[in-house]
């Protein structure tokens, strides 16, 4: 079964949502579309929506998120489910349980849906292929392989920003090679019609034959940033890295961090995201960070719409998904 397949039920529908790659850009503009509706929840004065009332949520955190987990909280609530938070640390599988074991035992809970963290590539894929039929599972990221609603979420940034998608150049900027965000990102760019996606980073930080994902690689900072209308930042994942891949976090912010100066490299209406968690002064400075053309405070605030729109689609409770292709 290929992840397409995996993703989408006979119909087209959306069933589980674990990775961009092969999913119909018809039904990601759904996605887009939906997550509008539910950007103005936040400013009502009772911040609900009755669409999955009396599901039960839980959220399956294999590696620590604040960002993330919580924004899935926060979406699944505005929704009216019930959400459960299992703290791994202190669970079953830190005794000896396996991972089908406590999927088991949270399906005899009459469980709804999972959110999936973990640090292997694949968790969420194999967790999909082995829930019970009704158990819609949800992607949050897994190794340095996919976070597609974190994808999502800056796409729906860009597109609040930007007319269309077709003639952007788009510059995703750091340590490609851990980036599960990165990949995400490539290939909800590629599927919305971007023409022009750079990846720039040192040359121990790009994957080789990353080319043939339709991106143009740069390892000089100011050469990447030319005439670009968004650039993204990535965190540097020391965590992940294996060996001395960089010199220092000082070496690194001197060749690679954004600053207003090399800013200037890019067009005036020029946008700046970062998924987060910022490392100030490695990966951008403070004035960018801060500053009016940063949109990484909006990037949290249309996270909640973006989960908002995947859980309800998942669950069936809003129409959209149909092949188209």
């Amino acid at each position: 079964m290929t992840t397409r397949d995996l993703q989408l039920d006979e119909q087209g529908r959306l069933k589980h949502f674990l990775d961009i790659d092969g999913l119909p850009r018809a039904l990601l503009a759904r996605i887009l579309d939906a997550a509008e509706q539910f950007a103005g929840v936040g400013d009502r004065a009772v911040k609900k929506v009755p669409l999955l009332r009396g599901k039960t949520i839980v959220n399956l955190f294999f590696e620590p998120s604040t960002r993330t987990r919580t924004t899935f909280e926060l979406a699944a609530k505005r929704l009216s489910a019930d959400v459960l938070n299992l703290n791994i640390e202190a669970s079953a599988t830190k005794k000896g349980e396996t991972l089908l074991d406590t999927l088991r035992t949270l399906e005899a809970m009459h469980c709804d849906m999972f959110v999936v963290r973990h640090e292997t590539s694949g968790a969420a894929h194999f967790i999909a292929r082995n829930v019970a039929p009704h158990i819609r599972v949800i992607n949050a990221g897994d190794g340095r392989h996919a976070h597609p609603t974190q994808a999502l979420l800056d796409v729906f940034t860009i597109r609040r920003h930007k007319p269309g998608f077709s003639g952007l150049a788009v510059a995703i900027v750091g340590d490609i090679l851990h980036s599960r965000v990165a990949r995400s990102e490539i290939h909800a760019l590629r599927a919305l019609g971007t023409r022009d996606i750079r990846v720039v980073g040192p040359r121990t930080l790009v994957p080789d034959g990353i080319e043939a994902l339709g991106v143009r690689v740069f390892h000089e900072l100011d050469a990447g940033l030319a005439d670009c209308d968004v650039v993204v930042m990535l965190r540097l994942q020391q965590e992940r890295m294996a060996g001395a891949l960089l010199p220092s976090g000082q070496e690194y912010f001197r060749l690679y961090g954004l600053t207003e100066a090399r800013l200037a490299a890019a067009r005036p209406d020029v946008i700046v995201m970062h998924p987060g968690p910022i490392n100030r002064g490695i990966e951008i400075d403070s004035a960018v960070a801060d500053g009016g053309r940063s949109v990484i405070l909006q990037q949290v605030s249309h996270g909640i719409a973006i989960r908002m729109a995947v859980m309800a689609m998942a669950m069936g409770s809003l129409a959209g998904g149909e092949r188209s292709d």
